[in-house]
């Protein structure tokens, strides 16, 4: 039977530890588990570490760690998505699958044809909402480190930041990405609801970025991220 598993953002140990409020109120109140009841928790250094519940209250959770095992390795294709700024569900959607799909690092884009604005509270708010899609995904997924949620940037700002081996605009007329070499570092960039406007596109190739395309058909915006992470994950990583 599969262990319950929590992501805790603190240094674990061998030992007895206080959970968090939020992980003491799910496990307690949410999923009612009991004293002497197993979990597996992680922290995102790649150390998991089995143990039990010594005390269930109705605001405290103490458990007992008794056991420390290097956690699910990461892939050795470190990706960063540049995903562009959408709404809702679609962003979740993509965050979360991205998470799944083994991205080192996902930015929001800002771009030209973004319906979404974002700013100071409200995108702190969206920051940690999207923080915690990502550690949902990886608490299901066997994923033992949490990829970087960064705060949105305008897409002029991330294109001059990017540094990866292998830099890919999706795009629907373009080369296959399978034309490419393997690199060992890889950014995608990938338009919001609307698409990249043909200038946007150009000012990606400027910064070093390849044209790439998946298929015949143009994909949603949180679509495409799926795609396009799994089939490099086949053709350069872990699949």
């Amino acid at each position: 039977m599969r262990l319950s598993r929590f992501f805790i953002d603190a240094p674990l140990s061998l030992g007895a530890h206080d959970l968090p409020e939020a992980q003491a109120h799910y496990i307690g109140r949410v999923l009612r588990m009991a004293v002497g009841d197993a979990v597996q928790l992680f922290d995102g250094s790649g150390q998991e570490f089995r143990g039990h519940l010594l005390e269930v209250g109705k605001k405290s959770v103490r458990v007992q760690l008794d056991e420390a095992f290097a956690g699910q390795a990461d892939s050795s294709l470190q990706v960063h998505l540049g995903q562009g700024l959408s709404r809702g569900e679609r962003m979740d959607w993509a965050i979360q699958k991205a998470t799944e799909l083994g991205v080192s690092a996902i930015t929001p884009i800002v771009s030209e044809r973004c319906e979404v604005r974002l700013k100071d509270e409200r995108a702190d708010k969206r920051l940690a909402h999207w923080r915690q899609v990502a550690i949902s995904a990886c608490e299901q997924c066997g994923r033992s480190s949490v990829p970087i949620i960064h705060t949105p940037q305008l897409l002029a700002d991330w294109l001059k930041a990017c540094d990866q081996d292998l830099k890919l605009v999706l795009h629907p007329v373009a080369e296959p990405m399978v034309s490419h070499q393997q690199p060992a570092t890889l950014a995608f960039l990938i338009g919001p609801e609307g698409g990249l406007s043909e200038a946007e596109v150009e000012q990606a190739k400027a910064a070093g970025f390849h044209a790439a395309r998946l298929g015949p058909r143009v994909l949603r915006t949180e679509t495409a991220p799926v795609v396009a992470l799994a089939v490099a994950q086949q053709l350069w990583g872990d699949f």
